[in-house]
């Protein structure tokens, strides 16, 4: 049926089937929904019911109006559900690196899908409330994405753009007031999208702060206040972040030896890539790779 949600189960890794790049959809969960990850953004609305969500960033429970998001290759599940509705909405790491690659340079919604889920810890998850307003039109969207799915998605690709924008920036606007976002702020400075693209298009190079200020022509210590400034990391941390996240896709989709990996997102000590994993994760690279990939991949 056109109102099935694009995505397939394996295992424990959901990710998205027929050339979908982004949808939204209701789902009821009652007990257990067990832990699990998933290979695209997911945005949880908790619409109504009651539960307690599990992930990284320990148990919490869950009241109508939060708003859970999380990066590709975060784990998660729902324990205690008592008729919780959630409206997911899910969009493809393509979407970000196309369509939406101009929201790195908006203060709100660069800090909601680049780097607020990593500050402060998080570790790729950031959760706000949504009040009244703001969840009623968060909710218009969604159900405007939803109805989205019974057409043709290459004839409405605009459509579904178009209206996934509006909800992360409705969205955007809220974390930004919790989080002390300045949402007239004149944007990124040029030279941090620059580093972040340069790091991101080389995650094995063995990069170091002055070489990267140096390309720049900037004096590293600048770099690290114009980093902080825009995505409240160093652009070592930057880079660390955008490696674990490497790394666990290819744990997931690949069948590469894990020390392989390792020095492919530019961390040839095992030792070091496991710990930098571990910390990032909550689990070893074996033990993440086992417990989400399909039950054929060893």
């Amino acid at each position: 049926m056109a109102e099935d949600p694009p995505v397939e189960n394996t295992r424990t890794l959901l990710h998205f089937i027929d050339g979908s790049v982004a949808y939204a959809g209701h789902y009821l969960h009652e007990g257990v929904h067990p832990v699990h990850t998933h290979s695209f953004v997911e945005i949880a609305v908790v619409v109504s019911g009651s539960g307690v969500h599990h992930s990284l960033a320990g148990r919490r429970r869950l009241r109508v109006g939060d708003a859970v998001l999380l990066r590709p290759g975060v784990w998660h599940g729902y324990e205690d559900c008592e008729r919780l509705d959630l409206y997911n909405c899910c969009f493809s790491t393509e979407l970000m690196q196309r369509e939406l690659a101009w929201t790195r340079q908006d203060p709100q919604l660069g800090h909601l899908l680049w780097t607020g889920p990593y500050s402060g810890q998080r570790r790729g998850i950031l959760s706000t409330h949504l009040h009244d307003d703001a969840l009623t039109g968060c909710l218009e969207h969604l159900d405007a994405l939803q109805k989205l799915r019974a057409l043709p998605a290459p004839e409405y690709r605009g459509d579904l753009v178009g209206r996934l924008t509006l909800f992360l920036s409705a969205l955007g606007r809220v974390v930004a007031g919790t989080d002390a976002i300045s949402g007239d702020a004149a944007g990124t400075h040029p030279a941090v999208l620059d580093a972040m693209r340069m790091m991101e298009d080389r995650p094995a190079y063995q990069w170091t702060l002055t070489e990267l200020a140096a390309d720049l022509h900037l004096a590293p210590g600048y770099l690290v206040r114009l980093f902080k400034a825009a995505t409240g990391l160093p652009p070592m941390a930057y880079l660390s972040r955008h490696r674990v996240e490497l790394a666990a896709a290819r744990l997931l989709h690949t069948d590469q030896p894990i020390n392989r990996i390792g020095e492919s997102v530019g961390w040839p000590d095992q030792n070091y890539f496991a710990r930098r994993f571990k910390s990032h994760y909550g689990l070893s690279a074996s033990d993440y790779r086992n417990r989400f990939t399909r039950a054929d991949k060893n």
